[in-house]
């Protein structure tokens, strides 16, 4: 089974409209709402795809309360710990014109620390089973800029492997527990390493402690840094559409190929694929079956150096 962590939940909110533009009002054509936060969209992708999938973190107040009953009508297995503050809202605006998202994030409730005390008891009782942790986004206030490093201990010394996703500090401490896999996007690597070269942003991730690094670049597909090889998968051609999800939706099968312990250019493929039938998707958590299909086939993965010393 593969376990997805979301710290701070949200309940997603998403509008559609004409076009986005500054200093003027908009008529809304189309409106979504359903549980969300990073690590519930991945399980989203991870459940739609056949795996079994559970999820936990921290969720509170009358949102939180929305928010669950909504992973209850998904069929998702809830396992979030309630907390006392309210769980941030995100509303996403998507413009039909151009097919550009503009997001805006909660910071989200305060978290005390009793609250992370009594998760990360929470957490280590539902790793039996486990074979993969998926821990992604934001950290709510009050949280330290270790919480991920923490739970990664505790699933490694349970036997099970990590996939991190996040940014900042929180992902920088993540690494010195050695995740077997870090996931940031190309403004990510720059902003904790200060390189503007993915490439070689993604190797000093590695040499910090991650096992494997995969840095996405949007439309220009995967890095992938491993001790396995060093690998660049690309996309057949771009899409028009909301990319809010893609990202989630690569971690999706980036821990489902963790599970399987599928090769590298395998995996890198189907991360590629179900990243892109993602776009055409007006919510973050869902995936385009045709487009999926189509492009599973023709990614293209070219493998950039042999496998790296150890």
């Amino acid at each position: 089974m593969i376990l997805t962590v979301t710290l701070n939940a949200a309940l997603d909110v998403t509008y559609g409209v004409d076009s986005l533009l500054p200093r003027t009002s908009h008529r809304v054509d189309s409106t979504y709402e359903r549980a969300g936060g990073k690590g519930i969209n991945v399980a989203r992708v991870l459940a739609a795809r056949g795996h079994p999938v559970a999820v936990t973190g921290l969720a509170g107040g009358p949102t939180g309360t929305v928010l669950r009953d909504e992973l209850r009508t998904a069929g998702l297995r809830d396992e979030l710990l309630p907390i006392a503050g309210d769980s941030r809202r995100t509303l996403t605006v998507v413009s039909h014109d151009d097919g550009d998202a503009t997001v805006f994030n909660e910071t989200g409730p305060q978290v005390e620390p009793a609250e992370w005390e009594s998760f990360t008891a929470h957490f280590a009782s539902l790793l039996r089973g486990v074979a993969v942790v998926v821990l992604s986004g934001s950290l709510p206030p009050g949280l330290p800029p270790d919480a991920y490093a923490t739970l990664v201990r505790t699933a490694g010394a349970a036997g099970a492997a990590t996939v991190v996703d996040t940014s900042g500090p929180a992902l920088l401490d993540a690494l010195g527990a050695g995740p077997d896999v870090v996931k940031p996007n190309a403004a990510e690597l720059t902003a904790v390493t200060g390189r503007e070269d993915v490439a070689a942003a993604a190797a000093e991730l590695r040499v910090l402690g991650a096992r494997a690094v995969v840095a996405s670049s949007g439309a220009d597909g995967l890095h992938a840094v491993t001790g396995a090889g060093t690998w660049r998968a690309v996309p057949p051609e771009q899409l028009a559409g909301n990319p809010t999800g893609a990202g989630d939706a690569c971690v999706a099968a980036l821990a489902a190929g963790l599970a399987a312990g599928a090769p590298w250019p395998e995996v890198l493929r189907e991360a590629v694929a179900l990243s892109a039938a993602a776009v055409p998707c007006p919510m973050a958590g869902d995936i385009d079956p045709g487009t999926y299909h189509r492009f599973r086939t023709t990614v293209s993965v070219e493998e950039l150096h042999a496998p790296l010393a150890h």
